[in-house]
């Protein structure tokens, strides 16, 4: 191991490993720390890629077990072996983690397991158990992301009350699951179980599910997810949980007063969000400065008030998605090799991965309104798309907002199969400064679901064809 770093990189999460990675590749001697004895963060073990793994196994259960037979597959009973889903979803994650250590020898980044604690301006602790080593750095950079946010009167064990965590390792089908929070983790997490045969029911404190997307996504999901079966309570809040033997008490009632009511579950999903995560970091020890929220204040190099300290990721807010923080982590290296590291914020997307899956990029028709923006709004339903058709596969739409006098995009929302991908399209052709006519100019293969989203930008800017 080396005297000094040129950089130590403090959580292995996306952000972190991205960034050890690339200023590895950049001529940087990097040190990456991090508590896991596995890389990847709370996105490979414990977040995104397990729950997607077992979205996609529960998708196919529901898909044989009420679609098949429209195809001429007649499969009989569908029975589901639990431990065998959870065997694969396990084996997924494996072989991610894996991947990055693997990277991590190519590359040279020097892996270190342990807790990092800044103990002086230069100086990052690592203990793992009794063990404690200190490694000398030229640059640190903090990428610990983030953790699940408390609910006040609802203390999750892992058991009967769960995080997200503890949502995608159950031993068993819930009879009755209840989410604490209609947004992307909640209603994925619920997705899963409802598709196994739980029945959901999702409690929100707001009076819409997604919040923060567009207007016309969250009436869609809402109605979607309805008619899916899941119940959905809006406007509510939580106000205790007691858990005994048999399940969970849990006590709700209307967020503008009234009566109270207690709903009995087996499991609840507590999902309301993520705070960043700094604990045991040192950064008073250290004088860096964090908001009044906890997330650490970095300028537009991603530089702490602490010279030679830097931070990406969920820990600074924004967006908390990983492949930001991915962004961010080649941004912040490039910087700390000389070079001028960027990300554009504008263009990133976000994706809910329940079925239709959700895709946004850029602004919201409602949020724009608010703002006086003059806008062009072209949407296109899957519906008269002819690939979503021979799929069968066709709920949802394609809308591009536009601004009404440059015509350059402004927004991009997607409800419907495959959107977390075509979404793609719109991401680069806002990179590029485009318009919805370039979009809608762009030769699109038949029959393809890319279509909806040619169409959709055809709209906007004169008129659609196939609607």
């Amino acid at each position: 191991m080396a005297d000094t770093f040129d950089l130590v990189v403090i959580g292995g999460g996306p952000g972190g490993y991205v960034a050890a990675i690339k200023a590895a590749q950049l001529g940087l001697n990097v040190a990456c720390v991090d508590k896991r004895e596995t890389l990847g963060g709370t996105c490979l073990n414990v977040g995104c890629m397990p729950s997607k793994a077992l979205l996609q196994s529960s998708h196919h259960f529901e898909a044989a077990s009420r679609d098949f037979a429209a195809h001429g597959v007649k499969t009989g009973k569908v029975t589901l072996d639990l431990d065998a889903m959870m065997a694969r979803k396990t084996a997924v994650v494996d072989g991610l983690t894996k991947g990055i250590a693997y990277l991590f020898k190519k590359n040279k980044v020097e892996h270190v397991a342990g807790t990092g604690t800044i103990t002086a301006i230069g100086e990052v602790t690592v203990k793992q158990g009794r063990k404690k080593q200190v490694l000398k750095v030229r640059n640190i950079l903090i990428a610990t992301g983030s953790d699940v946010a408390p609910l006040p009167g609802v203390a999750i064990d892992e058991e009967k009350i769960v995080s997200s965590t503890g949502a995608l390792s159950l031993s068993k089908v819930p009879k009755h699951l209840v989410v604490v929070g209609a947004g992307v983790i909640g209603l994925e997490l619920g997705s899963v179980w409802r598709r196994l045969g739980a029945q959901v029911t999702v409690v929100e404190f707001l009076d819409t599910v997604l919040p923060g997307m567009d207007i016309d996504v969250r009436k869609q999901m809402k109605r979607t997810l309805t008619k899916q079966g899941m119940a959905i309570k809006l406007s509510s809040k939580v106000t205790g949980a007691k858990a005994s033997k048999t399940g969970v008490g849990l006590t709700v009632e209307p967020v503008a007063g009234g009566k109270t009511e207690t709903i009995k579950a087996d499991v609840v999903l507590v999902a309301i969000g993520r705070v960043p995560y700094t604990d045991g970091l040192g950064l008073d020890k250290v004088g860096v400065e964090t908001d009044e929220r906890g997330f650490v204040k970095v300028d537009g190099d991603f530089r702490t008030n602490v010279a030679g300290i830097y931070a990406i990721g969920d820990v600074i807010g924004g967006a908390m998605l990983a492949h930001k923080a991915e962004d961010e982590g080649v941004a912040v290296a490039e910087i700390l090799a000389g070079q001028k590291g960027h990300v554009d914020y504008a263009a990133i997307p976000g994706v809910v991965y329940t079925f239709p899956e959700v895709a946004a990029v850029g602004r919201t028709e409602d949020s724009l309104a608010k703002e006086g923006v003059a806008v062009k709004v072209g949407k296109f339903p899957f519906t008269a798309n002819s690939r979503a058709l021979a799929n069968g596969e066709a709920e949802g739409f394609a809308k591009v907002i536009a601004d009404a006098a440059s015509d350059r995009l402004l927004g991009v929302h997607i409800v419907g199969p495959g959107a977390g991908d075509l979404i793609q399209e719109a991401i680069t052709v806002m990179e590029f400064g485009g318009s919805a006519e370039d979009m809608a100019r762009t030769c699109h293969p038949h029959p393809g679901l890319g279509e909806a989203v040619k169409e959709a930008a055809m709209a906007a800017w004169d008129k659609a064809i196939h609607v």
